[in-house]
């Protein structure tokens, strides 16, 4: 058991920014295993945008580990929370979406998302399933559970209050939705960014005021663009579309600064640690030349998102 405990503690740790909190994740991969009970593990993603790139890839990547592990993906598709979208560091109040393009966004997702997962193991729920019934009684209930000197604790918040930016009401319900979601399917482990620590913290909080357990909280570093320098993101020209040809992957993977390249092994593959390891110490002492990790990276990625026969 302490083998497989430390090889489940090794896979899940790496390439991680953060778990809140690490004692009580040994603790319950350590019941899990003992008991052959696979743990729930939620991912919440917000279909705001048609598309994704490598950089949303990063949580889905972990995901799937948890399911390689043995454990349950529970992939929740905001199609609820989308309706006031995630202000997480926004300095406005985000533009509102109609149903039909969140619709429209969420098949996209779904499509995309699977390049990733392994479908047959994942819990796929859409959260207005258990949001839309909520009437204002239940939705008083929920907010009396906060308090606003706790939601300016959440740095976004807390920069536009000081900076005499409004902050709609409306915001305010964002992470206290989320947080319901780990209620609702009672998660015993939630994914998400750097930047949604609050959001995470806050599911730990409702969970415990509502009697469960409360989730472990796990973040994901942001992953550098093709330039090495900056987040990936389209409007900077640096990122890499799950939907690109593999060709067109190839030479941006190609492109990428061999300082970063573990970063990617690491937030982008399945690769057993050790091998990862293995790989940066072969580059570091010139026994495996750059261009040739950087090739099995393009290839290991081109796999995942199209086939072995285009890698």
């Amino acid at each position: 058991m302490e083998k497989d405990l430390k090889k489940q503690l090794d896979m899940i740790k790496m390439g991680t920014e953060d778990i809140l909190v690490y004692d009580e994740l040994e603790d319950i991969i350590a019941g899990s295993i003992k008991n052959n009970k696979p743990l729930k593990v939620k991912l919440g993603l917000d279909p705001t945008a048609p598309d994704i790139h490598l950089g949303h890839t990063v949580v889905l990547n972990k995901l799937r580990a948890f399911q390689d592990l043995g454990h349950k993906a529970i992939l929740i598709i905001g199609d609820y929370t989308a309706r006031i979208g995630d202000p997480s560091g926004r300095s406005s109040l985000r533009p509102k979406l109609s149903p039909a393009i969140i619709d429209e966004n969420a098949e996209t997702y779904m499509k995309q998302a699977f390049k990733i997962l392994d479908p047959e193991k994942t819990e796929l729920v859409k959260n207005s399933e258990w949001l839309q019934p909520l009437n204002f009684e239940d939705i008083l209930g929920l907010t009396a559970r906060f308090t606003v000197a706790r939601m300016l604790e959440r740095d976004d918040f807390k920069k536009r209050f000081k900076n005499n930016i409004s902050i709609a009401i409306m915001e305010f319900l964002y992470p206290i939705m989320q947080a319901y979601d780990s209620v609702a399917i009672e998660a015993d482990i939630e994914l998400g960014g750097t930047d949604q620590r609050f959001n995470l913290l806050m599911g730990r909080e409702l969970q415990k005021d509502m009697g469960q357990r409360p989730q472990i909280a796990i973040t994901m570093p942001i992953l550098v663009g093709t330039d090495g320098k900056d987040k990936m993101s389209k409007s900077l020209g640096n990122y890499i579309g799950v939907d690109e040809a593999p060709a067109e992957t190839f030479g941006k993977i190609m492109s990428i600064p061999d300082d970063v390249m573990l970063d990617y092994f690491k937030l982008l593959t399945r690769l057993d640690y050790l091998e990862i390891e293995d790989i940066g110490r072969d580059m570091e002492s010139g026994k495996l030349n750059p261009s040739l990790a950087k090739r099995r990276l393009a290839k290991i990625i081109i796999g995942y998102l199209h086939s072995e026969d285009d890698a």
